[in-house]
């Protein structure tokens, strides 16, 4: 790996921000295989040299790290805030090692924010000549004119960092008292969007980054983070490199369903009408029931279907005789009994079935004869 500057390699194994690191090799804080470095110029290989930091060995990262946060109203989009406000790195749970945001959202604005530790590409989507979109979806007070339109998107208003270039609005929604717009910017000052809504006579209560350089948020909820994916990666690189970058709307037209073609009606026949072939077949092949009740008998939907076999029924109550709903399953076979009582002869309930085989006798008393009933 080629040599770096020091406060470059500090910042990246999260020490402290570059402008910190600068500090702190000013102040003799920095030490390069022993040797205490002061000048801001000095290089270092982060593969082959030992840099500390007050006596501590920096460990640097390896592979880069890409994050989307969804970030919520109320965080400073800093690593650190003097006032003690709450700050994006309060929101990179799970996230290793130290990443910094790719521009800025002000405290109020909401909405994606990409944060990494590849220095080379924060840089190149940073820089203006770039161009990278930003979309972002503002609540205003009122309705944009025709004119507040073509106003915005001319450009050369003259604000207090001086003169705003081309951009893109659109109407989205628009309400009695308050309307959504959408506004694709390819610059990045500071307030823009509110200074320049605000010149038009229609201060926002609510903006929304959606997308930066074609990337989109999806269904990330607010105040999570995700890794991004090897082609979200690629685009970003692309737009670092100055290849044109499509630009997307927040809302995208709901696509009508296809309609289905009706089958085409046989000669001589009306639509609607089912012939007794189709309902017979449709009855036996979907018949549909609903849950027998206590003690109900089953009544299928069909008549083919009305058979003994099918039949249920409500459970036995104890000493009840079996009766199957059809004649044809009343059979001897078929019958259940009480439990017989000690000493008790057994009854069946159909004569057929009085063998004298199956006949039961009661236990004998101690010393009475044995006698086979018949």
């Amino acid at each position: 790996m080629p040599p770096e500057r020091l406060q470059k390699l500090i910042a990246r194994a999260g020490v402290a921000s570059r402008r910190a690191a600068e500090q702190l090799i000013l102040d003799g804080e920095v030490t390069v295989n022993g040797q205490v470095v002061r000048e801001l110029g000095s290089k270092a290989d982060a593969d082959s040299d030992h840099v500390k930091v007050r006596g501590k060995l920096l460990l640097f990262q390896s592979s880069p790290v890409y994050v989307m946060l969804n970030k919520p109203k109320g965080y400073v989009t800093t690593l650190s805030d003097p006032q003690g406000r709450p700050t994006i790195v309060d929101l990179l749970h799970g996230v290793r090692g130290r990443v910094f945001p790719i521009g800025r959202l002000d405290f109020d604005t909401e909405g994606m924010l990409l944060l990494t530790n590849d220095g080379d590409l924060a840089q190149g989507l940073m820089h203006p000549k770039q161009g990278v979109p930003k979309v972002y979806a503002a609540k205003i007070t009122g309705k944009l004119t025709d004119e507040d339109v073509a106003k915005l998107e001319a450009g050369g208003m003259v604000l207090e960092f001086g003169r705003t270039a081309p951009c893109r609005v659109r109407r989205l929604r628009e309400g009695e008292e308050n309307s959504w717009v959408e506004v694709t910017l390819h610059e990045g000052k500071k307030r823009q969007v509110r200074l320049m809504l605000e010149r038009v006579g229609h201060p926002l209560s609510k903006l929304i980054r959606t997308h930066y350089a074609g990337l989109t948020m999806g269904d990330l909820p607010p105040g999570r983070t995700r890794l991004l994916t090897p082609d979200e990666v690629r685009r970003l690189k692309d737009a670092a490199a100055g290849k044109p970058q499509p630009v997307v709307s927040a809302v995208t037209p709901r696509a009508a369903a296809p309609r289905v073609p009706r089958a085409p009606t046989a000669p001589g026949r009306r639509r609607g009408v089912v012939s007794a072939t189709a309902t017979s077949s449709r009855r036996d092949s979907a018949r549909t029931t609903r849950p027998a009740k206590p003690g109900e008998r089953y009544k299928p939907s069909g008549s083919a279907g009305n058979t003994a076999t099918r039949g249920t029924h409500r459970p036995t109550k104890p000493g009840e005789r079996y009766k199957p709903s059809g004649s044809a399953g009343k059979t001897a076979t078929q019958a259940t009994h009480r439990p017989a009582k000690p000493g008790e002869r057994y009854k069946p309930s159909s004569p057929a079935s009085k063998p004298a085989a199956r006949a039961t006798r009661r236990p004998a008393r101690p010393g009475a004869r044995r006698k086979v009933l018949s």
